[in-house]
């Protein structure tokens, strides 16, 4: 982590940004990443210190009077959500308006289609780019839900009129729609075999992992293992309880196909996603060891560890080969090592 660190810190351009100023979640990810070191040094935070505050700043440079934090509306909901959660570890009271702007920001582009006030469109309750567009997908839900439910405290002592918090009920609506799981969504492509039931799609007509076709000639889109892990995260942070049956089955379906070889379903697009990705989701379940079905019993922090010991370039970063959602760009992928590992240190 130490490498990892010092890389990071190195990166950082003299306008305090990280990687592409184009995409502040990206400079999020990075300060997020900071705030892992497991050092509890004096010395060492203060001298990281003005890192730190040239991050934030460049952050709310991009805060724009509607409250979110992006740039020329790009991936509105991505930047602004990642952006809230990077300025909530400041601990700056400072940041207090423009987190509270940005929290209502976002719960205000819940997405909720045709009636207003009623879940009567397959994308109701999610979050889409944030352009207006008639879009909805399990990642961008994920990224909105974190923000929202680590910044509940600013709800408090708010008037009234201030008080617009998001719709939790129609975000488990939403995410259901995503899951391959008869009886709580009814869509035609859900099936409950053994290779897909409970996992979950990136959205409700699509996913990134194709389709498939069942034996009795049902076409089925295939379920794959970061968007699952971020399905049942979502359900956590939307109130969900570890022992719901509806985290029970894509947990199920991740013990079905537990690999830090690859992204199940995906191969090596999204790896370092799914391993943060999975990091939190089985922290915030409380699940320690993984059973497979081969009767294994498996210790996923200390795989994890490992594995992400053994994909660290001599220079401290990370860094994925194949270049799906941005992953070649370093900048990204160490900061997914560093927070997956960090959350890791802090639950030994």
């Amino acid at each position: 982590m130490d490498k990892g660190l010092a890389w990071m810190e190195s990166q950082q351009r003299s306008q305090g940004h990280w990687s592409n100023p184009e995409h502040p979640a990206l400079t999020g990810l990075a300060l997020v990443a900071l705030h892992s070191d497991p050092d509890s040094n004096r010395v060492a935070r203060a001298t990281r210190r003005p890192i730190l505050e040239r991050g934030y700043a460049f952050l709310l440079s991009c805060a724009q009077s509607n409250g979110g934090i992006y740039v020329d509306k790009k991936l509105v909901n991505y930047n602004t959500s990642v952006s809230l959660m990077a300025l909530l570890l400041s601990g700056n009271p400072q940041h207090e308006p423009v987190l509270r702007r940005a929290r209502r920001f976002l719960a205000s582009n819940q997405n909720d289609f045709g009636d207003s006030g009623t879940v009567d469109d397959s994308l109701d309750g999610g979050f889409g780019y944030g352009d207006g567009s008639k879009h909805g997908d399990a990642v961008n839900t994920l990224h909105a839900l974190e923000a929202l439910h680590h910044s509940r405290r600013l709800l408090q002592d708010q008037p009234s009129s201030e008080l617009k918090d998001l719709n939790w009920t129609a975000a488990i609506q939403f995410l259901q729609t995503c899951q391959h799981l008869p009886g709580t969504n009814a869509q035609t492509w859900v099936s409950g075999d053994p290779a897909n039931r409970g996992g979950f799609i990136y959205s409700p007509t699509e996913s990134k992992a194709g389709e498939m076709t069942l034996p009795q000639g049902k076409v089925a889109l295939r379920a794959y293992a970061s968007i699952s892990y971020a399905g049942m995260l979502s359900y956590i942070y939307a109130g969900l309880t570890p022992d719901d049956s509806r985290v029970q089955a894509v947990l199920d379906w991740a013990k079905q196909n537990y690999t830090l070889q690859e992204n199940p379903g995906m191969g090596p697009q999204g790896l370092y996603f799914y391993f943060h990705t999975m990091a939190k989701a089985l922290r915030a379940a409380g699940v320690d060891r993984l059973e497979t079905p081969d009767g294994k019993r498996h210790d996923w922090r200390q795989d994890l560890s490992l594995r992400l010991f053994d994909l660290q370039k001599p220079d401290g970063r990370w860094e994925n080969d194949n270049g799906r959602w941005w992953e070649k760009d370093p900048v990204l992928s160490t900061s997914y090592s560093l927070i997956a590992l960090g959350l890791i240190h802090r639950t030994l």
